[in-house]
C-alpha cells in the first residue's frame, strides 16, 4: 500500500509583527484557519515563508510552532534547507524529532552546481538523516534538479520519498512519474506551480504545495478533489478561476509580497515581509491590493455561478500553453 504524501499542502506565509519578529500568536491562528478550510498539510519554511530571510533559530521555532498548533491534524512538510550539508542535516534531524512527516530540501543555492554536484549533495544528506526527504526543485532560485538526478536518487536512496517541483515543466513531471512510479510506488510527486495545478494532477502528480492555497484554500482543495473524483471539466473551470489570482499575486513586487496582499484580502494582516520596499513599491502594492481584493472576492466562496466568459477562458488557455511550451 502506497504511503505517498498527497493533497494540497500550504507553504504558509510567516507572520511578522511591527517590530519585525515572528508573530507566533498570529501564526497559530493562521494555521488553525488553514486547517479549518481543508488544507491537507502545511509546509513551513518554504519560499512563500521567506525561509532565507529568517535566522536558523527562527526557522526552527517556526516549525516548532506549526507542529504544535497542527497537533497531528495534518502532516507537516518542513523546509530544512540551510547553507551547507552539515547544517542541513542538523535541521533535518531537529525537525524529524519534532514529528514532521518529512523535510523538503531545496538544491544548493547561490553557487550553481552541476547535476553531479546536486546528486552528491542530496546523496550525502539522504544517507545521514533519519527522517524522510523530499527534493525541492525551484530553478528560479537554486541549482536545478534534473530528471536524471531525481531518478538516480529515487532508485538509490530509500529516504528520498518525493519531489516538490516548482518549475512548471509538465513534460519533465511526466518523465519522472513514468520512470520512478514503477519502481517506487511510495514516491510522491508534488507541483509547486499553481498555474499548472490541474494539468499536473491529471498526469499523475499526487498534489501540490501551492502558495495560492494560503489565500484561497477552499479553491485549491476543490481543484484537487475534482481531479481525484474524475470531474476534469469542473477542475478546469476552477483552474481558470485560480489563474488570474495567481498571476496577480506572483507578479506583485518582491516575492511573496503579492501573497501577503492576498492574505489581507481574507482578513489576515500577516505583517510586512523581511525585505524592505521602496516608496514606489509600496504604492504598487496599494494599487494592486484592490485588484487582488476583487479577484479573491470572486473565488473565495466557490460560487457555482461564477463562470468566466468563453473569450476570457480562451485567452487564459493560450497563456497556459505558452507557459508550458517555454518551460
Amino acid at each position: 500500500m502506497s504511503d505517498r504524501i498527497s493533497g494540497i499542502l500550504t507553504p504558509n506565509i510567516t507572520p511578522v509583527d511591527a517590530a519585525g519578529r515572528v508573530d507566533e500568536e498570529r501564526l497559530r491562528g493562521y494555521v488553525d484557519w488553514l486547517i479549518d478550510r481543508g488544507v491537507d498539510g502545511l509546509y513551513p519554511n518554504g519560499s512563500t515563508g521567506e525561509f532565507v530571510r529568517f535566522t536558523a533559530e527562527e526557522r526552527r521555532r517556526i516549525v516548532e510552532v506549526v507542529v504544535q498548533q497542527a497537533d497531528g491534524r495534518v502532516p507537516i512538510l518542513a523546509g530544512a534547507a540551510e547553507a551547507n550539508v552539515k547544517e542541513t542535516i542538523d535541521a533535518c534531524e531537529t525537525y524529524g524529532a519534532m514529528g514532521v512527516r518529512a523535510v523538503a530540501i531545496v538544491a544548493p543555492f547561490y553557487y550553481r552546481l552541476s547535476a553531479e554536484g546536486v546528486y552528491a549533495y542530496f546523496r550525502e544528506i539522504a544517507d545521514a538523516v533519519s527522517v524522510d526527504v523530499t527534493l525541492y526543485n525551484i530553478p528560479l532560485f537554486a541549482s536545478p534538479i534534473d530528471v536524471g538526478t531525481v531518478i538516480r536518487l529515487a532508485s538509490e536512496c530509500p529516504r528520498v520519498v518525493g519531489i516538490k517541483d516548482s518549475s512548471g515543466d509538465l513534460p519533465n513531471m511526466m518523465r519522472m512519474i513514468a520512470a520512478i512510479r514503477p519502481m517506487r510506488d511510495d514516491f510522491t510527486f508534488l507541483t509547486g506551480w499553481d498555474a499548472a495545478l490541474v494539468p499536473m494532477l491529471i498526469v499523475g502528480a499526487d498534489g501540490g504545495t501551492n502558495a495560492t492555497s494560503g489565500v484561497v484554500p477552499e479553491l485549491t482543495r476543490a481543484i484537487h478533489r475534482s481531479v481525484v473524483a474524475g470531474n476534469i471539466p469542473e477542475a478546469m473551470r476552477l483552474q481558470y478561476q485560480l489563474l488570474p489570482l495567481f498571476d496577480a499575486m506572483i507578479s506583485l513586487g518582491e516575492f511573496p509580497e503579492g501573497f501577503r496582499a492576498g492574505a489581507r484580502s481574507r482578513g489576515w494582516n500577516l505583517g510586512p515581509g523581511r525585505v524592505p520596499l521602496s516608496e514606489s513599491q509600496r504604492d504598487a502594492v496599494s494599487r494592486t491590493q484592490r485588484e487582488i481584493d476583487a479577484l479573491v472576492a470572486e473565488v473565495a466562496d466557490l460560487d457555482e455561478s461564477l463562470v468566466l466568459p468563453p473569450e476570457t477562458i480562451e485567452k487564459i488557455v493560450q497563456r497556459v500553453m505558452r507557459q508550458l511550451g517555454s518551460a
